[in-house]
């Protein structure tokens, strides 16, 4: 029988361990960029506030939670997936109540401080995080885009709140992230290849096949760094952002060979480097 405080937490008692099982939503491999996101729309701006940035962040933070909550909730509670999970469905509940509270408070200040525009924008984020799954996860494109999209939305919507516009570099690099980090999406979903073709669920991976799924998901890797490229040219972009692409395709190269578990890897840490480059780019303009 649950007591008071294993009511939320399934592992451990008292205020500790549910403060554990809340934490232990926060996952910073998936957590880190979007939130890197947000202050990267905000540098695109031009001049920014710290404090609407972060407001904007706090925002971007509830949204993320919410997928990863939401997301271990279906895998363990609804589809048996997990082995384990550290709420218990009420737990997994007031977190995500918790979680769009929060949400709509900063989305409430960012209409005060910004617009409506600026909440307007911002809204998709929690939206797409609600319903990755078990909506947009049994759809390949709704599983490979969903977590690049929101990176994306991120960007823009961030841009807009800081400057009351959509600057075009905003959209650019939106576009950027959203085709680059679907081709590391691609590669992410094949680690559960074996598990996935067994109830179903329809990856990229399942769908085509794990080669050729390596096949697609390079190809729309090299068509992310063919637009920083072709921004570059084009007077979008800075010329230094080229930068990016010599620091990320490396990595790519040797990821191809390895294994989709180590390859991920590989890939999400090559991706926090060429977002940091393209941070760099943008805010020293070394080329300039």
């Amino acid at each position: 029988m649950f007591t008071r405080n294993n009511a939320i937490a399934r592992h451990g008692s008292g205020p500790m361990a549910v403060l554990r099982a809340f934490l232990s939503q926060i996952h910073p491999v998936f957590m880190l960029p979007p939130l890197a996101a947000s202050w990267f729309g905000s540098i695109l701006a031009g001049e920014f506030s710290l404090f609407v940035g972060a407001v904007h962040m706090g925002a971007i933070f509830c949204a993320v939670y919410t997928a990863h909550v939401k997301d271990g909730y279906v895998d363990f509670h609804v589809r048996n997936e997990d082995d384990d999970h550290p709420l218990t469905v009420t737990g997994c509940r007031i977190a995500l109540a918790g979680a769009a509270l929060a949400f709509i408070a900063a989305l409430i200040g960012l209409w005060a401080l910004a617009g409506p525009g600026a909440a307007l924008l911002t809204l998709p984020t929690w939206v797409i995080g609600y319903l990755h799954a078990p909506q947009l996860d049994m759809h390949p494109i709704g599983a490979t885009m969903g977590y690049p999209l929101g990176i994306a939305l991120t960007i823009v919507s961030a841009s807009y709140v800081q400057s009351g516009i959509v600057p075009l570099e905003s959209l650019a690099f939106g576009l950027v992230f959203l085709v680059l980090l679907s081709g590391v999406k691609t590669i992410d979903d094949a680690q559960d290849y074996t598990y996935d073709s067994s109830i179903g669920k329809p990856t990229v991976a399942v769908v085509l096949g794990q080669d050729t799924a390596r096949r697609v998901a390079y190809g729309i890797m090299t068509v992310g760094l063919g637009l920083v490229m072709g921004f570059a040219v084009g007077g979008v972009f800075p010329p230094s952002t080229v930068l990016a692409v010599g620091v990320f395709a490396p990595v790519a190269a040797i990821a191809w060979r390895k294994s989709p578990t180590l390859a991920t890897m590989l890939l999400i840490r090559g991706a926090y480097l060429f977002l940091a480059s393209l941070i760099a780019a943008v805010w020293f303009h070394p080329f300039v």
